[in-house]
């Protein structure tokens, strides 16, 4: 009796152990988040060809494929040469004009001619020796020598002020052959070296920014709900499950004409230097809130359907679900807290199978 009662222990035990594993977790009371779901991806804020708005030779660069610049760091010099020469030219020029204004005028030296003539003229008049007519003449005459004089004048702050303008457009033209970073960017791609010979407008490297926009894209039936300001969670294919805070920081109004999907840019918490364009994901912009209510991992839902171990066997629970978020499921009906649920490998159990739990943590 005793061998057979401890080859039926061994075949039960047999029979335990031989049962599939079923990974389970808690179903626990906490908070539901209403949340809209869409994907996201990651932009650079823009992108730009650096081009240089002069022609000449390119005698020194500092751009190198991968480097990070910031706004106004220098990147190539062109020859300034030549420009240098005009500018040393114009400033003779204007040094040489300034000189000669500086010795005086003829139309000076007649107005102070004319001063002394006109005043003997109103001194005669006032004595009754010099008729109306002759001293009007004199007066004329003393107020065309004025005339000329200002005109001189003028004329010569003319050509000061377009020596000036000249030199400063040499200067700012001399001042674009030094390229410098026009934001924070990397240089994906240097097109031009020292020693190359590029026109006007030629392109130098593709600048891509360092500043990243991550751009979630909702549905057309989803979008009602989205305010900007709302809290989100994203999560990143390529890191795994890692849960990221964001916020909604710009909504565009209008959907896609192709896809009809609405685009919302978001502001996360995350590193910049992780922000990597082209990285994809998905998003759970928070709408709605419960607090205090049954949840369980969404992972565990089929439908409205989810697996329950109860006694060793598997139940499947018909459940009312309520909100979704990115990684939970508000239960409202169908499931008691505490109830373990299966989170893994749903497809491979039915209802009523025979089956071992091992509990997950939350």
């Amino acid at each position: 009796m005793v061998a057979v009662s401890v080859l039926i222990a061994l075949a039960g035990a047999l029979i335990y152990f031989t049962r599939p594993v079923a990974k389970v977790v808690r179903a626990v009371r906490g908070r539901a988040i209403d949340a809209v779901p869409g994907s996201v991806i990651v932009d650079a804020e823009y992108q730009m060809e650096l081009e240089s708005e002069l022609g000449g030779h390119i005698i020194k660069s500092a751009l190198d494929e991968g480097r990070h610049v910031k706004e106004g760091d220098f990147l190539v010099q062109l020859d300034p040469g030549d420009i240098e020469i005009e500018i040393e030219k114009l400033q003779i020029d204007e040094d040489t004009l300034k000189k000669r204004i500086a010795v005086g005028s003829p139309a000076q030296l007649s107005l102070d001619g004319a001063k002394v003539g006109f005043a003997d003229s109103e001194r005669l008049h006032k004595l009754g020796q010099m008729s109306d007519s002759d001293f009007e003449s004199q007066k004329r005459s003393f107020e065309q020598v004025q005339w000329q004089l200002k005109l001189e004048q003028i004329t010569n702050q003319n050509l000061i002020d377009v020596d000036e303008n000249d030199l400063k457009a040499k200067r700012r033209e001399r001042d674009k052959m030094t390229i410098t970073a026009p934001f924070d960017a990397v240089v994906s791609k240097v097109l031009a070296r020292p020693g190359a010979l590029i026109d006007k407008n030629a392109p130098i490297a593709m600048l891509i920014s360092t500043n990243r926009t991550v751009v979630a894209r909702i549905s057309e039936e989803d979008f009602a709900g989205i305010r900007l300001g709302q809290k989100a969670s994203v999560r990143f294919l390529g890191y795994g499950s890692d849960l990221y805070n964001a916020t909604v920081s710009k909504i565009l109004p209008t959907a896609d004409p192709d896809t009809q999907r609405y685009e919302v840019f978001l502001t996360v918490d995350i590193p910049l230097e992780r922000l990597i364009p082209g990285l994809t994901g998905e998003v759970s912009i928070v709408v709605g809130e419960h607090e205090n209510t049954l949840i369980v991992p969404r992972r565990a839902l089929f439908g409205d359907s989810l697996f329950v171990v109860k006694s060793g066997r598997v139940q499947l629970r018909k459940v009312t679900v309520g909100y979704v978020g990115l990684n939970d499921a508000e239960i409202l009906d169908g499931v008691q807290a505490g109830e373990r649920v299966i989170v893994e490998e749903t497809d491979l159990f039915r209802d009523g199978d025979h089956v071992r739990s091992t509990i997950l943590p939350q």
